[in-house]
């Protein structure tokens, strides 16, 4: 049976190239953490494909949506994905789209005055 509510709508979405992140005493930052659990660096690699929702995301990564929500809440305040549509369930229920907000992150430790050597 069809229905009105398109659930795989097309989202147009284009993360930024590159973002640096420094960790130095003066501005903790909690990307590392949010980054340094198994289930975060599963979640990153099934977005590097497509946008996609909790519910695929936690089928994707074999856990609960619960527990995948959790981590793309961690994820979204570390700027690492974003919201970038909704879309429907079957039932009408709308679902958030996640996506990378960021191709590459480059990670600094000290001074924040980026480093050219490689």
């Amino acid at each position: 049976m069809p229905t009105a509510f398109p659930y795989g709508a097309p989202v147009e979405h284009t993360p930024r190239e590159r973002t640096s992140v420094v960790v130095d005493d003066e501005q903790p930052t909690d990307v590392l953490q949010t980054v340094s659990s198994d289930t975060a660096q599963r979640i990153l690699a099934t977005l590097d494909g497509d946008p996609s929702t909790a519910s695929d995301i936690a089928d994707a990564v074999d856990t609960s949506v619960q527990n995948a929500k959790y981590h793309l809440d961690h994820l979204r305040e570390a700027d690492l994905i974003e919201t970038v549509g909704t879309w429907y369930s079957r039932k009408g229920t709308e679902m958030t789209v996640y996506a990378l907000s960021v191709e590459e992150i480059v990670i600094q430790f000290g001074d924040s005055t980026p480093d050219t050597r490689r």
